[in-house]
């Protein structure tokens, strides 16, 4: 019995650590950086797998196990510190089978290795219990995370439990909101008595009452940035259910400086205007962000030109301080009949999006559902500049369709014919 005390989790674990009771789907450990939320996670797969002796069947015989990369997966959730080896008693500890990448556990229940960078694994095999890991970080969270509900259907009762330090994605908040997860949550300290005095000392005089700290340290879900121009509750009042009729399309583009892999994304958003009335009463709705990632000059092109289409847009806006004519160059070859105007930023981005806030703020901007990447950005869009990485080419994009559709109305045709989008 004093053998087997250390393994005995239900007695050393904090009260985050342990699943809530009751009947839910999904158990999210949010937390700071070295809250424990590792530790919870492998204890909960033990649990989950492991039955009254080492050869007895647990509750789940097949389990996925989720990261951002395969490498982080193997490094931290199997092998590291608090990873699911350190956590097994000798006699139920689990065999490594590195080419199938997976766990092997006494009783015949298996771990299988998956990364969030390719969602597309996760289209065949099935489960009835998963454990995710730092989904907040994912780049592909969204298309990893639904790949991973369609495989969780073996069982009775198929759970998962999520770990992760919170950050400002649609992914996490969709989950939080879902009826059917529940959530415990401990800041850094909560787990002081294992972590370092000297790095405890040092994270807290920098980074304490600070944004980024009440993040990283209190291991706080921060939905919007000090002086935002928009805000999540903003941006939860403009949601509509079913498209409108709309008069007016365009498909605004802010094109990246390269077309490399590390280069910034191609921001592509579809905005349709409703423009009865005067200018002054004009509204618009945001139909579809086509964004893409590290895009080649042709990449962005054919999918701005294919948004366009797909929408029957009557103009495609791009931004050309950085590409000049060789932007409307590669949208002509791809499609030379299309109807084009290259826009030139005389303002900075913040000065060229507060007019587009304050239609916002009048209620005279509405968006469809599955906008969550742009709506982050926009979030993070301040008086003081983009607190975000990188550079906020979705919010770029949508300024510009909605300076070309609502605030430059000269730019558009007069008295065009509505059209339904339903």
């Amino acid at each position: 019995m004093i053998l087997g005390l250390p393994y005995l989790f239900d007695f050393w674990a904090m009260e985050h650590q342990l699943p809530p009771a009751g009947d839910w789907r999904t158990w999210v450990v949010m937390g700071g950086r070295g809250a424990g939320k590792t530790r919870a996670g492998a204890e909960w797969v033990r649990a989950q797998v492991e039955g009254a002796r080492p050869l007895d069947p647990g509750r789940c015989k097949r389990i996925a196990l989720v990261g951002e990369t395969q490498d982080q997966v193997r490094e931290v959730m199997i092998f590291g510190e608090s990873g699911i080896l350190a956590c097994s008693p000798p006699d139920r500890r689990p065999a490594w089978e590195a080419g199938r990448k997976r766990l092997v556990w006494p009783n015949g229940a298996t771990a299988q290795v998956f990364s969030a960078h390719e969602p597309e694994a996760l289209r065949g095999p099935q489960f009835d219990g998963a454990w995710v890991d730092e989904l907040a970080k994912w780049k592909r969270g969204e298309e990893a995370w639904d790949m991973l509900q369609f495989a969780l259907r073996l069982g009775d009762d198929p759970r998962q439990c999520v770990t992760t330090t919170p950050k400002n994605v649609a992914v996490l908040k969709s989950i939080l909101g879902n009826p059917s997860t529940v959530l415990t949550h401990a800041p850094t300290q909560a787990n002081r008595a294992n972590l370092a005095r000297s790095f405890l000392d040092e994270v807290m005089a920098r980074y304490a009452d600070t944004r980024l700290g009440r993040q990283e340290l209190d291991g706080l879900l921060l939905e919007d940035a000090e002086g935002a121009l928009w805000t999540p509750e903003m941006l939860r009042g403009c949601k509509v259910n079913e498209t409108p009729a709309v008069s007016r399309i365009v498909v605004a583009v802010d094109p990246p400086v390269t077309g490399h892999k590390g280069s910034d994304a191609c921001g592509i958003v579809v905005v349709g205007a409703i423009m009865e009335g005067e200018p002054k009463d004009w509204r618009a709705v945001v139909l579809e962000d086509a964004s893409v990632s590290a895009a080649s000059p042709d990449t962005w092109a054919r999918a701005a030109v294919a948004a366009a289409h797909r929408w029957r847009a009557e103009r495609l806006v791009a931004e050309v301080n950085q590409g000049g004519d060789l932007v409307e160059a590669v949208v002509r070859q791809v499609d030379p009949l299309m109807s084009y105007r290259g826009v030139h930023a005389s303002k900075g981005k913040v000065a060229r999006a507060e007019p587009v806030a304050a239609l916002y703020e009048q209620g005279r901007v509405a968006h469809v559902s599955g906008l969550g990447a742009l709506e982050d950005q926009m979030c993070l869009m301040t008086q003081a500049g983009f607190q975000g990485r990188g550079s906020p080419d979705r919010v770029d994009a949508l300024v510009w369709a909605l300076h070309d559709l609502i605030l430059d109305p000269g730019a558009a045709r007069l008295h065009p014919k509505v059209r339904s989008l339903r």
